[in-house]
């Protein structure tokens, strides 16, 4: 049994990593920006895991150093997966660079200072497969890092994600060595919400069940279950194999179009809601005007990014879900708490 802390305890993927560490008789400790998270936060997982569970909060917050190093006393492994996702684009690029790379560095000095043995750091596709144009490799590997200069084919958030995951490996090999690094990098993460309150990823079954698009854009991702994204960030803390590696885990590359037909299949109720038509592009810019998650989208429009889980399966024994479980166990989970 290790001790672990997990940054960013209340998020959408946190949930689920905590959820599997303690199911595989880890001690958990989470920090969120205000302690005052813990009780909810216990209620949700109790009620997901159907046992009751409490998580001690410590407060940190990536902006500030604030309880860094506390939160860190005492720990084996931390699991960093806090970082800003936004649901809008934002005006300034830098409200999500600045704290997603400082708050990395904040959590590897703490962890190198508390002796640490291994942090686990949830990056993301983006990290990989952007600002490629045309020219992007198919699929994307570990090997692949996004371009953040190229602006057209990248977002605030897709240059935040590559430019904290370069920082966190420039701090191992240089001021951080002898820390153990590994990072997750997740496609679009779907599959069961905990409660009510979600991650903006989700936006993605949210926007196709509410009734607020007349149609699917020509937009796509590769889907992964969030199951199995915890899954791996679990395998790439115990398995000695996993230090100073990078994992993309994915399912396979799915169009808006054809995750609204999972949906209008699975849920007839939902049939009227979910568009049944493709948009052209120039209504879709036009949508993005009042309907400000779309316009993350634009950069997107009739491009296919494909990437390769090989190595996670390979490397950590890593499985995965089909993305129309994840769909469908995701869409269930939002009518379940009344969400859509």
């Amino acid at each position: 049994m290790a001790k672990v802390l997990v940054t960013g305890a209340t998020g959408f993927i946190a949930g689920h990593v905590i959820h599997q560490l303690l199911e595989a008789g880890h001690e958990v400790t989470g920090t969120a920006r205000s302690a005052s998270k813990g009780a909810v936060l216990s209620q949700t997982i109790s009620a997901y895991a159907g046992r009751p569970v409490s998580i001690p909060i410590r407060e940190a917050d990536l902006s500030s150093d604030k309880g860094w190093t506390e939160a860190a006393q005492g720990m084996d492994f931390i699991q960093h997966i806090a970082s800003p996702i936004p649901s809008n684009v934002p005006k300034d690029a830098d409200e999500l660079i600045i704290p997603a790379r400082d708050g990395a560095l904040r959590v590897l000095k703490a962890a190198k200072a508390a002796g640490v043995k291994r942090v686990v750091m949830t990056s993301s596709m983006a990290a990989c497969a952007y600002g490629w144009g045309d020219k992007r490799p198919n699929p994307v590997t570990e090997e692949h890092w996004s371009q953040e200069g190229a602006v057209n084919d990248t977002t605030p958030y897709t240059r935040s994600k590559t430019i904290a995951e370069r920082a966190a490996w420039d701090y191992v090999s240089g001021e951080g060595k002898g820390l153990e690094l590994a990072t997750v990098n997740p496609s679009a993460v779907l599959g069961p919400v905990m409660s009510g309150d979600f991650s903006a990823s989700v936006e993605i079954l949210t926007q196709l069940m509410s009734g607020k698009l007349p149609g699917t854009p020509r937009v796509g991702f590769v889907i992964v279950d969030v199951r199995d994204v915890a899954a791996a960030h679990v395998l790439a803390m115990t398995n000695p194999a996993a230090a100073g590696e990078r994992f993309l885990v994915g399912d396979r590359f799915m169009w808006f179009s054809e995750v609204a037909a999972v949906l209008r299949e699975q849920f007839p109720d939902y049939r009227k809601k979910v568009p049944a038509k493709e948009l052209p592009g120039w209504m879709v810019k036009l949508i993005a005007m009042v309907n400000p998650p779309a316009k993350q989208i634009i950069p997107e429009i009739g491009r296919e990014r494909h990437i390769s889980s090989e190595k996670a399966k390979r490397v950590l024994g890593w499985q995965h879900r089909s993305a129309e479980e994840a769909i469908t166990s995701g869409a269930k989970s939002l009518i379940d708490f009344k969400v859509v």
